[in-house]
């Protein structure tokens, strides 16, 4: 893959709704970075894209699969969009997974700068789920890891005993217990199970690597397919497994969980000051209809 230094960084992002924002997200990136290599993955069934007002240098995955929220088609439209990005002649050195609801928060120079000069081949948010870790007392904001082992590690049986209209029996067991679970999951001393953010960058050694093992349809890929929230394991598993490359736990992404929930809190202006004293590259999540003037702001800041 290409080393070159005119193409250092392109963009993958997936999308499905708020064109406006989609549109002010490119042009964002194409000014900031030159019109770089951005390949999107829109999801045409939930909202429309006008695609014919895009750049040339925004490509579009086609046919487009139809995601779903803590999916495994969010990681194959990620895959695609790779292999898609890493098809061209001159690839990016690095690639940055971001939503559409992602913005940048640094300047295009402090962002490249950083990469080019990285010892590591991806940034990314990963922590391995343990057995142990499931079973101890956890700070409140390291539950998650908890979740992360129950969503991956652990296996459940269903039991569906009907005998007349009015006697029904629904039994459910579940294997939590590493000895129990280990002739159903793909998991081993050799291959250890890590969760964290979905959202990553990495550089074209890292890119190649996941094209490559996913494309092999191993044991641990079907194992994920059948589950939920394998975008926030998937990617984690495959790279922090591979011993020969490195990786830093840390996403660069300015991301907010104080209020709880499945979503992570919508950005404001009353958040200019963190998101400038992050050491992020982006932050997530905005919404132009909320509030549009953090991003002018930002605009004003990363120009």
């Amino acid at each position: 893959m290409s080393n070159s230094p005119s193409n250092p960084i392109g963009f993958i992002l997936l999308t499905h709704t708020k064109p406006l924002q989609i549109y002010r997200l490119i042009n964002k990136l194409n000014s900031m970075f030159n019109y770089p290599l951005i390949v999107c993955h829109h999801d045409f069934s939930k909202c429309d894209l006008s695609v014919d007002t895009l750049s040339k240098n925004v490509l579009l995955v086609r046919p487009h699969l139809q995601t779903k929220w803590a999916d495994f088609t969010l990681v194959e439209a990620t895959i695609q969009a790779l292999q898609l990005m890493y098809e061209v002649p001159n690839p990016p050195d690095w690639f940055v997974l971001l939503s559409g609801a992602d913005y940048p928060i640094k300047t295009a120079k402090q962002i490249l700068d950083e990469l080019a000069s990285s010892q590591y081949d991806a940034y990314i948010q990963y922590e391995q789920i343990t057995y142990k870790t499931y079973k101890s007392d956890l700070k409140p904001n390291m539950l998650w890891l908890k979740n992360s082992y129950q969503r991956y590690c652990t296996k459940s049986f269903s039991f569906h005993y009907s005998k007349t209209y009015l006697a029904h029996l629904n039994l459910e067991i579940c294997f939590e217990h590493p000895l129990l679970t280990k002739p159903f999951l793909p998991f081993s001393k050799q291959l250890a199970c890590f969760s964290g953010s979905q959202w990553f960058c990495a550089n074209s050694k890292a890119a190649k690597y996941i094209i490559d093992f996913h494309s092999k349809k191993n044991a641990l890929t079907l194992y994920y397919s059948k589950l939920k929230y394998t975008d926030e394991s998937y990617f984690q598993t495959v790279l922090a497994n591979a011993s020969h490359l490195k990786l830093q736990n840390d996403r660069r992404r300015y991301i907010d969980w104080s209020d709880g929930g499945c979503h992570p809190k919508t950005l404001l202006m009353e958040d200019l000051l963190n998101l400038l004293a992050s050491s992020a590259h982006f932050a997530r999540k905005f919404d132009i209809d909320i509030d549009s003037n953090i991003l002018d702001e930002l605009d004003k800041i990363t120009s």
